[in-house]
């Protein structure tokens, strides 16, 4: 195996430890035991879901560029990488003793988790430009998707029998040890460009003034800028799928944990080869038309999901009887295709925007701007939740909830079109 590729296998070898996390805890497991369990099937269990969501979003929001600026400053990115990933790991580990009624303390170690999981997001994806070149990286930030993906099918494979036996609580210590093994070669193996650093000021400050410095120059990166705010908007649309989907198929959906596990299996499987498949695809067209692409997906995914749940639509209706089901049993038919069709863009979608943002971004910037990539993306993800659970808990239906995200998606499709697929802008 040569160099640049063990590199890059390493590195992705990373995105398929700590999709784990995810697949367990954010979309799947987690997400319905703490709505059916720790918050006994209560309506305001979405309300306390979202309201743990964007807390650690908007704390990760605020503190990621300052971080990416002093890991900048210091070449400390593999540190501050293993320490939100320690963070994520035991605070998972640790909700094995969360249970009915438990609600405080299951939103605090969620919190504490995702801060951990989210953060460390910020220093893993700066290190995509020190392990290829601009040409690849379209492809190589496929790959770590799909090695992602590749993770949540396996982790998915070891949970199972737990849950079949009903032994869900397990699942998350397990989850954590798949994080901590498949993390671990990264730290060991992967080189960081390092140079000693020589100051009297403490790196907070230094944090401080140098995204301080940025902000007040953005005009100096307005191709980068509108990308940005873009991204913050069509991003809320893919967080809040990725928060609500096991919750919705559980509640409005009826869908068994056996069926939740089923669905997800389709997802993650469709994700892999879409994650790879638009890599290339960005590598070939170009990062911006293969984003496009995605979105217009994205918008018609959302439209069919909300039709198509409908018990008393034509649409349904009709259907059901067409193919001799039950309205009901269509209705489940129909989101295994809305998982097939999102599945197919959900990583692509990332994949193709930190793609985009490794070629916008100034080489001596990459971890601070990766930080204020993580700001828009978190910050995001703190109104498209809170949204989501706030329209559930009022009306007492997540199928009007749903259909708020389209518009995201639209929005950030809109503003898209303003930015200019060019070159990296040099400072």
């Amino acid at each position: 195996m040569k160099s640049s590729d063990k590199k890059i296998f390493i590195w992705s070898l990373f995105d398929f430890a700590n999709t784990s996390y995810s697949i367990v805890v954010v979309t799947l497991i987690y997400a319905v035991y703490f709505k059916q369990t720790v918050a006994e099937g209560e309506p305001i269990g979405d309300l306390y879901w979202s309201l743990a969501i964007s807390s650690s979003m908007l704390i990760t929001a605020f503190i990621s560029p300052v971080l990416g600026a002093i890991a900048d400053f210091s070449s400390g990115k593999k540190r501050f990488l293993l320490a939100f990933s320690l963070l994520c790991i035991v605070s998972t580990s640790f909700l094995y003793f969360i249970g009915p009624g438990d609600v405080f303390a299951g939103v605090l170690l969620f919190i504490l988790a995702n801060i951990g999981f989210e953060s460390g997001l910020v220093f893993y994806d700066s290190f995509l430009p020190e392990i290829t070149e601009p040409k690849n990286y379209g492809r190589v930030s496929g790959y770590g998707f799909a090695m992602g993906y590749l993770g949540s099918l396996i982790t998915l494979a070891i949970a199972y029998p737990f849950i079949t036996k009903n032994m869900v609580r397990i699942t998350f210590p397990i989850s954590a040890l798949f994080f901590l093994v498949f993390a671990s070669p990264l730290f060991f193996y992967l080189k960081e460009t390092r140079r000693k650093v020589t100051t009297d000021e403490p790196f907070v400050k230094i944090g401080f003034k140098r995204v301080y410095y940025t902000i007040t120059h953005l005009k100096d990166y307005k191709t980068l800028s509108t990308f940005l705010l873009a991204f913050f908007f069509y991003i809320e649309g893919v967080n809040t799928v990725i928060f609500f989907a096991g919750n919705y198929a559980a509640t409005t959906l009826k869908f068994s944990q056996k069926e939740l596990v089923v669905f997800f299996l389709i997802v993650q499987t469709t994700a892999i080869f879409g994650s790879v498949l638009f890599g290339i695809l960005a590598d070939s067209i170009g990062q911006k038309r293969s984003l496009v692409l995605s979105l217009i997906i994205w918008v018609g995914i959302i439209l069919f999901a909300y039709i198509s749940s409908d018990i008393k639509g034509d649409f349904v209706v009709i259907s059901a009887k067409a193919l001799s089901v039950t309205p009901e049993y269509f209705i489940k038919l129909s989101f295994y295709v809305v998982g097939l069709g999102a599945g197919s863009v959900m990583g692509a979608t990332q994949s193709t925007s930190r793609s985009m943002m490794s070629r916008l971004t100034p080489d001596e910037k990459k971890t601070e701007f990766f930080g204020f990539f993580s700001f828009f993306g978190k910050s995001s993800a703190i109104l498209g939740p809170f949204v989501f659970g706030v329209v559930s808990y009022l009306t007492g239906s997540q199928r009007y909830a749903i259909s708020s995200i389209g518009i995201f998606f639209i929005i950030g499709l809109a503003i898209l079109n303003f930015v200019n697929d060019i070159e990296p802008q040099k400072s």
